[in-house]
């Protein structure tokens, strides 16, 4: 607030993993501004695209270093010698920017995501319901530059659990990430089924008794995996999550049985205050196991993409054609080809393009 930021500006956070990271994204939300991580693990291209196009008010570092193209900008190192005590008295809307994600998207340049307060209260409310056992201790393992980074911050932190930030450099060590699950005592996990696969594999007998709660996402997962994982931890519920960027986070989800059967692996039904049809190229609802496209509607449709009108317009539609959705309710094509399951489940079959 003393450096001039408030409701309709952004900040970045330039910096890698530790903890100055999350005060910074609580900081600009409390400010009433949008917060916009970069990773400074980005090639330089890519970092002076985001700093072009998000016209960022702050540019919030750790030890004064700040990326070429960045000498425009204010910058503002980390400190927590003096501040104050109460919180801040601003008027914060659900309408109002909460951050910016830019995505690397099929082909161009970067998408700036906009995600407003009302979408991530919805995207980490909507856990509470979903998920039965309460976040007591989570290992956070994306990159903050990741939307999925805010499972671990909000629905931790709101639900009064502990965050586990693993430090650059060692977050990808497999070692040091079996003996932190085993001495914090993991209850919840995050991970690519493929790195999960790697933790199951090269795990010691019990290293992993702590979890409760596993989740997989971010890319396909595998049959294979779900046997390994009930095989050695039958006590702990194994989940698969599916969700753009676009609809926050997440749109659905499945947890796995203990004995499930089959080659193909759901990505679930969607999660509360979620819609979802499954279209042709024509815009009409696909009868039951015919492909089609995947289009979300609801709380987490996020607003559109910063400074890309056309594209905001091509992606978030309205589908006044289907029966009983109101003209002005939007949705988001997400590009995806899924088809339904009898029980009302979701496969995900690949891209539509």
């Amino acid at each position: 607030l003393a450096q001039g930021i408030g409701p309709g500006d952004f900040v970045g956070l330039y910096t890698d993993r530790r903890p100055e990271l999350l005060v910074g994204i609580l900081a600009t939300l409390k400010a009433g501004a949008a917060y916009v991580p970069i990773d400074p693990e980005y090639p330089a291209e890519r970092i002076a695209y985001i700093l072009a196009d998000s016209g960022l008010k702050l540019l919030l570092t750790a030890g004064g270093e700040a990326p070429a193209g960045a000498a425009a900008l204010d910058l503002l190192t980390f400190d927590f010698t003096d501040y104050p005590a109460e919180p801040p008295a601003v008027a914060i809307t659900p309408e109002a920017l909460a951050y910016v994600i830019y995505t690397s998207g099929s082909t161009g340049q970067p998408k700036g995501v906009m995600v407003n307060h009302r979408n991530i209260v919805h995207s980490t409310t909507a856990r509470y319901s979903f998920y039965e056992a309460p976040v007591e201790r989570f290992l956070l393992l994306s990159s903050f530059s990741f939307d999925s980074s805010l499972v671990g911050i909000f629905w931790t932190l709101c639900g009064g659990g502990t965050l586990i930030l693993p430090p650059a450099g060692l977050h990808q060590n497999i070692r040091f990430l079996l003996d932190t699950i085993e001495k914090e005592a993991v209850t919840h996990l995050l991970a690519l089924p493929s790195l999960y696969q790697i933790l199951l594999d090269e795990a010691r007998p019990g290293q992993l008794d702590s979890l409760n709660t596993v989740i997989v996402a971010g890319e396909a997962c595998h049959a294979g995996l779900i046997q390994a994982h009930y095989e050695r931890y039958p006590d702990a519920a194994l989940y698969n999550e599916y969700g753009p960027t676009e609809g926050t986070v997440w749109s659905h989800a499945y947890r796995f049985p203990a004995d499930f059967a089959g080659t193909m692996v759901p990505i679930g039904k969607a999660i509360p205050n979620v819609t979802n049809y499954v279209l042709d190229p024509w815009g009409g609802p696909v009868p039951l196991g015919v492909p089609g496209e995947l289009v979300l509607g609801g709380a987490g449709i996020a607003p559109g993409y910063l400074n890309r009108p056309e594209l905001t317009a091509a992606r978030f539609v309205h589908l006044p054609q289907l029966p009983g959705v109101a003209v002005s309710e939007r949705f988001y094509r997400t590009g995806d080809l899924v088809k339904w399951r009898p029980d009302g489940n979701l496969d995900f079959l690949g891209r539509v393009d």
